[in-house]
């Protein structure tokens, strides 16, 4: 029996799978290389434990994610999946020029976005996107009115149903992020936020409800690479392509102390992993959390997480000690990139909201 839940966003009659499927993973080679078969059989298997969200970008191996969902999913299945994809990243002309956290460069003009959006309708056999987002937008892109009056032009041609952005090849954005919610009220915002790493991804949730926005989010890397999975070990040695190693040392070594110091959240019938995506369903505003999958066996945990017992309220407090103290470790810097501070009144609604 399916025992997944699921949640809509404002106003939608779409219902999305708490836990959904990220194809960073089994499209792009950089983390482990999947055949396209093994990657369809994922993904089967996924639709089969009843995660019905399938998250892709153009950019993720050259429209390969795109071109996977349509083997996955062929003509009457597409009415099963939701399909988010992501447009921005001018991969047509610089698509050999990304390598771990190298961007490529983007273009997010008008004539770019359309164009962009009809290869993915093409590339994914189907005539719309459920899920469209713009992927790693910068403050020219916030203010640029005639990019939003495009996207809207095809949302009205029916080319998606739901907009939003996705932030960040790294930790950071917020003030992208910020100040999109604040201005353009986007329904989707996709942006990393796990247990270990809440800055500031914590922020964007709090601008989301001080500013009355109807956005909701799709979350990232909700196991901070793995980590916390709660199988790493000091000595654990990633793949040499894996982009695991743009990691400092220090987020490795600090990173299983951390995670030793968390083992309460672990029950027989709860494990790290589903205790950690349990901790970002907490709260409301998420709309489905997209864990790097690459093995049946994540699909089978993963997708049970709707039926663990759920973090209780003296667990909750126990796991904000232990993040205000920084876990008894040295405070390491936090990757905060993009281009743009946040606003002062955005500042101040943060800091409002925390003393509520």
């Amino acid at each position: 029996m399916d025992t997944m839940k699921y949640r809509s966003l404002l106003g939608s009659d779409l219902k999305i799978s708490e836990i959904g499927f990220g194809l960073w993973t089994v499209s792009t080679g950089w983390w482990g290389n999947y055949t396209d078969d093994e990657a369809v059989v994922l993904m089967r298997l996924a639709l089969d434990h009843g995660m019905n969200l399938f998250d892709a970008a153009d950019t993720y191996g050259n429209g390969r994610s795109e071109e996977l969902l349509a083997k996955a999913f062929p003509g009457s299945e597409r009415d099963k999946v939701v399909i988010a994809t992501k447009v921005g990243y001018d991969f047509v002309n610089h698509g050999d020029g990304r390598r771990g956290q190298k961007e490529i460069p983007q273009n997010f003009s008008p004539e770019a976005i359309r164009s962009a959006v009809e290869s993915a309708l093409s590339r994914l056999n189907t005539d719309h996107i459920d899920i469209l987002q713009l992927h790693n937008i910068r403050e020219d892109q916030v203010h640029d009115d005639d990019l939003w009056e495009v996207m809207e032009d095809l949302r009205k041609e029916g080319k998606f149903r739901h907009g939003g952005i996705a932030l960040g090849p790294a930790i950071g954005w917020l003030g992208e992020g910020g100040s999109a919610i604040a201005k353009r009220k986007p329904e989707i915002v996709q942006h990393i936020y796990n247990l270990l790493e809440q800055h500031p991804g914590c922020d964007l949730h709090k601008i989301a409800e001080a500013t009355g926005a109807p956005t909701r989010f799709l979350i990232r890397v909700p196991h901070s690479s793995g980590m916390l999975e709660g199988k790493y070990t000091a000595e654990t040695v990633f793949p040499p392509n894996d982009h695991r190693n743009h990691r400092p040392k220090s987020w490795l070594l600090n990173g299983v102390k951390k995670i030793e110091q968390l083992r309460f959240l672990e029950r027989a019938d709860r494990t790290m992993g589903q205790a950690a995506m349990q901790w970002l369903l907490e709260d409301t505003k998420t709309l489905s959390v997209l864990p790097n999958i690459y093995s049946a066996e994540q699909i089978r945990e993963f997708s049970a997480t709707s039926e663990c017992p759920l973090l209780e309220r003296a667990e909750l407090e126990r796991i904000k000690e232990l993040v205000s103290a920084h876990f008894g470790l040295e405070p390491e810097e936090t990757k905060h990139k993009g281009d743009m501070p946040l606003p002062a009144e955005l500042v101040t609604m943060i800091s409002d909201s925390e003393k509520e």
